[in-house]
């Protein structure tokens, strides 16, 4: 019935009248959001999905506007208001948006202003839509910061958005979304800057209040884990039109369009394998000015038909209850064989990096390194105590190796890579670094120009590219820039050479004069990866990489950087909170936890038997693109507040959280010690624990999306 649907989107276009022409971003999309439900939108970075979610509340950028189309929202069974008919400007969208509809945009930092408090904006949103006193309204939302898992919510209420990591900014961006209980909350990539356990938390918390205010959500996202945990229903959106939508079971389980079945195929596998070479979809989305004739897809698709693909737009057919796919093969009068997909090079190689490793010097040795930074107060500014972000750190990584670096946000993991970098002048400790000449040299205590120089040797991908890339430069003069200053290169070889890196970085060498604002978040992602790897670094210390991109994307890039690492033999410190892509690309992983390392060992050792009850709990809160993990959910919810670093707890930092603390843990800080197996770990009671980790038969089963043939 129409009445159980709380939003129906019919036929809508959404165009950007620009200079070049007319981008027709969404051309022709019709979606429906039943009560009570989970709409998933999936699809590549440029598809669409985030310019259908904000057309819905017409808060499109200029010069974009909805040309036509239906957007029907229907706040109580009895009422139906056409949004796409409202004025923009108007009070009554206005009166909907925050309040009816409330809407978690993908990047916070450009979303939140930097002008005022996170609680002051929060609390905008209750003053404009409810009467509520003051003092009602900042308890509101310190109750509300508290949820999403802001540790001393009453404190950093008053705190301001650049003050936030990027995981805290995103949090508080789902508190201001959720303080007046919508009833459809529009999710743009709500997850993407959270680590797995807040994940975890956040996803738990989204799908509780659903439950109890009886809340519908669109929900974006490239992570096909989260699709799987939260979804009812799924709709995968390819150059601004839906290619398949049905049911999280039927898409899931009998994917029909050969884009969904790509997309399901590129995701990095969970498994105990190291450097399987990750299946990757051929080519990029299109430029919507560029958009081919035909089916939208076929410039990239295994199976297109000559004189069929290329010239005649497929129709959208029924292929069962609520299950609908736009592709030629599946039209009544038309046939084409969907052959089996075949992929060899979805296997694990092993060039015994780790192996080799263990016969060199180190190519970057961490002794005892610490970040503390004061606490000041008053008017003279008096120290009254520290942030201990990093707090005695100790680790060597290997010449052509790649370390992995997990934990959640807030333990110290980007802390410690800008000490790495001397973005920050560590507190204590050395960072000895082996020249190429073989010559040690403590970082920690360079300064000027032969600080810089090494700054060629050693490069970093920034997490937030919003906020790192120079909105004054084009993507040439960012990327360009070292080069400009440190060779004696031509502007057209510079040119030449970045160009070259776009491409291998999935950007069109075309967009070379462009902007950082004219690119989406995984677009400028892409962008510093090449601005890091344009000198030819030795060591790259890539902080979240791959984690504003989606599927596809992101096995191009970490497939392109397992190149690259292998032709230069690049080293690289891999900071992420995916365990899925660490457990591929990193040769060993070490574990973080309130400025401290507590568990360190190779990949599959780690990943099959941790040691360390909070390796444990990050393990068993990693979403699998299944569905089967809805019903055997075994995470481990982790209760209470991550460790403030301001305030650790005394004795081991992890035991007001961990299940198996005894009195021990409570007084007395483990150091960290060798096992027989080499694994080192910070725990008292690893001795007396057996704890869980990934089994084979975790591993997601897609061979049915690989060799099946559509009947």
């Amino acid at each position: 019935m129409q009445s159980d649907r709380v939003l129906e989107i019919n036929n809508l276009h959404t165009y950007f009248f620009t200079p070049e022409g007319v981008v027709k971003a969404v051309e022709g999309v019709s979606l429906q959001v039943t009560r009570g439900r989970t709409l998933c939108i999936v699809g590549e970075s440029g598809c669409g999905k985030s310019i259908t979610a904000r057309s819905i509340l017409q808060v499109v950028d200029q010069p974009g506007r909805i040309v036509s189309g239906e957007i029907l929202f229907r706040p109580t069974r009895e009422q139906t208001i056409d949004l796409a008919k409202l004025n923009p400007y108007g009070r009554e969208l206005r009166s909907v948006r925050g309040k009816d509809i409330a809407m978690i945009f993908q990047e916070p930092m450009s979303a939140l202003s930097p002008l005022y408090t996170i609680g002051n904006q929060i609390m905008e949103v209750l003053r404009w839509h409810m009467t509520i006193s003051p003092q009602e309204a900042r308890a509101r939302a310190i109750e509300a910061l508290r949820q999403v898992g802001i540790p001393r919510p009453a404190e950093l209420i008053d705190a301001y958005t650049f003050e936030l990591s990027g995981g805290m900014r995103q949090r508080a961006m789902i508190a201001m979304a959720l303080i007046c209980q919508p009833k459809l909350l529009i999710a743009d990539e709500p997850t993407t800057a959270l680590d797995v356990t807040t994940q975890a938390v956040v996803l738990d918390l989204l799908q509780g209040l659903q439950h109890d205010l009886a809340m519908s959500m669109i929900f974006i996202t490239h992570d096909l884990g989260v699709v799987a945990e939260i979804a009812d229903d799924v709709a995968v959106m390819y150059l601004g039109s839906v290619v398949e939508q049905g049911t999280v079971e039927q898409v899931f389980g009998d994917p029909k369009h050969p884009y969904t079945r790509a997309l399901l195929n590129s995701i990095p596998k969970l498994s105990l394998r190291r450097h399987a070479r990750l299946n990757v979809i051929a080519g990029m989305v299109p430029h919507p000015l560029k958009r081919p004739l035909g089916c939208s897809f076929h410039p990239r698709c295994t199976f297109a038909k000559p004189g069929l693909c290329d010239s005649v737009l497929p129709e959208t057919v029924s292929i069962g209850d609520h299950h609908d796919v736009r592709c030629h093969a599946y039209a009544p009068a038309l046939s084409i064989a969907l052959d089996a997909i075949t992929h060899s090079n979805d296997q694990p190689t092993d060039d015994g990096l780790s192996e080799r490793a263990a016969n060199l010097q180190p190519l970057l040795q961490v002794n005892q390194v610490r970040m503390h930074f004061p606490i000041t107060k008053g008017f003279f500014s008096r120290t009254v105590g520290y942030v201990k972000a990093v707090d005695g750190v100790s680790f060597a990584i290997y010449q052509g190796e790649t370390l992995g670096l997990v934990g959640e946000s807030g333990c110290g993991k980007t802390t410690l890579g800008h000490c790495l970098m001397r973005l920050y002048q560590p507190t204590a400790g050395e960072i000895l670094y082996q020249r190429r000449d073989g010559d040690a040299v403590d970082l920690a205590s360079l300064k000027g120009a032969d600080l810089r120089t090494l700054w060629q040797e050693i490069r970093m991908i920034f997490q937030d590219p919003h906020s790192s890339l120079n909105p004054r430069l084009s993507v040439l003069e960012i990327i360009a820039e070292t080069l400009r200053v440190n060779t004696d290169l031509s502007g057209a070889d510079i040119e030449a050479r970045v160009g070259e890196l776009l491409l291998k970085v999935g950007l069109r060498p075309e967009y070379i004069q462009r902007y950082p604002h004219a690119f989406s978040g995984g677009e400028r992602q892409r962008i510093s990866i090449a601005r890091a790897l344009i000198s030819k670094p030795r060591l790259v210390v890539a902080d979240e990489p791959v984690s504003a991109l989606d599927v596809s994307v992101r096995a191009q890039i970490l497939n392109l950087m397992r190149d690259l690492q292998l032709e230069f033999n690049l080293t690289y410190l891999f900071i992420s909170h995916d365990l899925s892509v660490v457990a591929h690309i990193s040769d060993r992983v070490a574990v973080m936890y309130a400025g401290k390392i507590v568990e360190l060992a190779p990949t599959r050792l780690l990943f099959a038997r941790p040691q360390h009850p909070y390796t444990e709990a990050l393990l068993s809160a990693v979403l699998k693109p299944e569905l089967h993990g809805r019903i055997q959910d075994s995470r481990i919810r982790l209760e209470g507040e991550v460790a403030d670093p301001a305030n650790p707890p005394s004795g081991c930092a992890f035991h007001p959280r961990c299940r198996y603390a005894q009195e021990r843990c409570q007084h007395e800080t483990p150091l960290l010690r060798p096992m027989l197996d080499g694994t080192l770990v910070a725990c008292h009671l690893t001795e007396m624990l057996t704890l869980q980790g990934i089994r084979e038969t975790d591993v997601p089963d897609l061979s049915h999306i690989e060799h099946e043939e559509p009947s």
